[in-house]
C-alpha cells in the first residue's frame, strides 16, 4: 500500500477526500494593500456579498455539502465571517490556519515598509524580521465604519515557521480526508498558499507563485498516491 508524504492512503485504496481551501472576502485593507495578518478586522459591504457568492459556487462543486466535524476557519473575524455567510456555520476554529504574522509590516504597504526600512522589501524573500525594529509598536486603526481597532506590530514570523502551522493543520484534518471525509478550511491568502506548497511537499517560498483572489475556493486532492492541485481559484 502506497503512502503519501504525509502518510495517506493511495487514493486507489482508499478514495481519501479532498481538501477544499476558501480565502475570505474583501476587506478594507485588502483594497488598499495593507499588510493584513492578525489584525482582526471585519469584511466590506462588497466582502460580505463575494463570500455569500462563493457559497453558491461551492454547493454547486459540492452539492452534499461537508459532514460535521469537517469544517474549520481561521480564528480571525473577516475568515469566520466568510465562512458563516457562505453558508458553512457549523465550521471550528483551526488555530493553526491564521493568516502569516507579518510583525512590522503589519498595517503597512509595501511603499510604506520599503521607505521606512530604506530598501524594496519583499515579504518573500526578506520576511518580517528584516524590517526596522523601530516599526515595532501598537496603534489604533479606525475603520469606515468608525470601529477602531487594535494594531500589533511585532517581529512577526519567518514563511518557514509559517509552513510548519500548515503542516500541523494537514496532519490535524488527514485522518478525515483519509476516512474519505471532504474537508473545508476558510481562512486567508498567504497561509493557504503556503498550506498547499506544503501539501506538495516542496519549498513554501513556492506559494508566492499561487494566485489566490478573495472569496475564491481551491481544491487539494491525492491522485495515485500523490498530493496534488485539483482545482485552483475558483
Amino acid at each position: 500500500m502506497t503512502e503519501n508524504h504525509f502518510g495517506g492512503k493511495d487514493a486507489s485504496v482508499a478514495a481519501p477526500g479532498r481538501l477544499v481551501l476558501l480565502r475570505h472576502g474583501q476587506t478594507v485593507w485588502s483594497e488598499s494593500g495593507q499588510h493584513t495578518g492578525r489584525t482582526d478586522i471585519p469584511l466590506t459591504e462588497t466582502g460580505r456579498l463575494q463570500a455569500e457568492e462563493a457559497g453558491e459556487r461551492l454547493r454547486a462543486a459540492f452539492p452534499n455539502g461537508f459532514d460535521a466535524g469537517c469544517m474549520f476557519a481561521s480564528p480571525l473575524r473577516r475568515a469566520r465571517q466568510t465562512a458563516t455567510l457562505a453558508g458553512y456555520g457549523d465550521h471550528k476554529i483551526l488555530p493553526e490556519i491564521a493568516e502569516w504574522d507579518y510583525g512590522r509590516a503589519e498595517g503597512r504597504t509595501r511603499q510604506q515598509v520599503s521607505e521606512a526600512s530604506g530598501f524594496a522589501w519583499d515579504v518573500w524573500r526578506d520576511g518580517p524580521r528584516s524590517l526596522n525594529p523601530g516599526l515595532e509598536g501598537d496603534w489604533i486603526e479606525t475603520m469606515p465604519s468608525g470601529e477602531q481597532v487594535p494594531v500589533h506590530n511585532g517581529p512577526g514570523e519567518t514563511v518557514e515557521e509559517v509552513a510548519a502551522r500548515t503542516r500541523d493543520a494537514i496532519e490535524q484534518v488527514l485522518p478525515l480526508l483519509n476516512a474519505g471525509h471532504d474537508v473545508l478550511l476558510v481562512a486567508h491568502a498567504h497561509i493557504l498558499r503556503i498550506l498547499t506548497s506544503q501539501w506538495l511537499g516542496v519549498d513554501p517560498h513556492f506559494a508566492r507563485l499561487l494566485r489566490l483572489d478573495t472569496a475564491h475556493y481551491c481544491i487539494l486532492s491525492q491522485y495515485k498516491g500523490d498530493n496534488v492541485i485539483e482545482r485552483w481559484n475558483c
